[in-house]
């Protein structure tokens, strides 16, 4: 039994030691506090958000129409920079290397996050998956184009020219292996055209190509046409045929690929998605999700996106990592049937 004098000791211990763990459970409670209070006061500076492609094109649209939007949800400025080259790997690839904060995003595109990590992983160096998916932002109808100067007036114009003379001519793409790649090589495959292929020339986004288109130097182009849509409209270029199952109310004489008897090219569809570097904090992408179903329901985002002949379209991250692997499937698929597999490539 303790004595007296003992029993008053240990009972001073206790109180210190309870007082003790409150000080430290408080101590505690308030560090945990303020860590939270330093994550929920996500964004407390600009964010940049990296279009890995050039000015005009469907990334950079895409991206400064989005940062308009989720300037206002999320308070503070989205700055769209441009990390041009590579065919989209250079901008995709500092993304993927970024601190995972929040600060640094991807507008994410087709040819960077599909096309390439399944046809040439060992020269992007990253796997289609080597992201945190916040949402996708948008579907691109996509179609073929000429100069509205041009002799082919029709797509079996075109398709005439093709195969009679295609290796005199070329065609501007944002570089290989872009949807402006890819839709050609699936539309030659088609008109089966063996030594009649036209020449390819890249160039540093799809706005340059269509620069080229208008000046002559090219005869053709296919892409998300978003970025002929005002062209279209102003006469300067005329659209072929577009690759959705059903006509554009903005184009309404332009044919299907399926009227034309070309039902495969719907599988070739551009779109946008927001990306952020793996093992972004989950509270940090839940706001990032959260202003992307504000932007969602924004009007004047809504309508930005239909001038440029584009069609929202936005899903939840586990929804948009489903829809990338569909993507990422179809472009290796469409890869291994053109023979165009890295040969060091091993399936992901």
């Amino acid at each position: 039994m303790f004595k007296a004098s003992q029993l008053m000791r240990h009972t001073g211990i206790l109180r210190f030691a309870s007082r003790s763990f409150a000080i430290g459970v408080g101590a505690a409670m308030a560090i945990a506090s303020t860590s939270a209070a330093a994550q929920s006061a996500y964004p407390n500076r600009p964010i940049t958000l990296i279009a890995p492609y050039s000015t005009g094109g469907d990334a950079d649209v895409a991206a400064r129409n989005f940062g308009i939007a989720a300037s206002k949800v999320l308070g503070q400025t989205i700055v769209v920079v441009n990390k041009t080259g590579a065919s989209g790997v250079i901008g995709s690839a500092q993304v993927v290397a970024a601190p995972p904060d929040g600060y640094t995003l991807l507008l994410a595109r087709t040819g960077s996050q599909a096309i390439l990590p399944a046809i040439m992983p060992t020269s992007t160096k990253y796997k289609w998956d080597d992201y945190t998916f916040i949402g996708t932002l948008e579907l691109n109808p996509y179609g073929c184009v000429v100069n509205a100067k041009s002799p082919n007036k029709t797509f079996d114009d075109l398709a005439t020219a093709l195969r009679t003379k295609g290796k005199t001519l070329n065609f501007g793409t944002a570089g290989s292996l872009t949807t402006n790649d890819m839709g050609p090589r699936q539309l030659f495959k088609l008109l089966k055209l063996t030594d009649q292929v036209p020449t390819q020339i890249g160039y540093k986004g799809t706005g340059d190509a269509v620069m080229s288109l208008l000046g002559g130097e090219t005869e053709f182009a296919c892409g998300s046409l978003g970025s002929f849509m005002a062209l279209i409209k102003a006469g300067r270029l005329r659209a072929l045929f577009i690759t959705n199952a059903e006509r554009m109310a903005a184009l309404p004489d332009v044919p299907t690929a399926r009227e034309l008897g070309y039902t495969e090219m719907e599988a070739i569809v551009g779109w946008s998605a927001l990306y952020g570097p793996a093992k972004l904090p989950a509270d940090v992408r839940d706001k990032l999700v959260a202003a992307l179903k504000v932007v969602a329901t924004d009007p004047a985002w809504i309508a930005a996106t239909g001038q440029t002949g584009s069609l929202p379209y936005v899903l939840s991250p586990d929804e948009t990592k489903e829809f990338a692997l569909r993507q990422y499937t179809l472009y290796r698929t469409l890869g291994e049937m053109m023979n165009l597999i890295d040969s060091k490539a091993v399936m992901q």
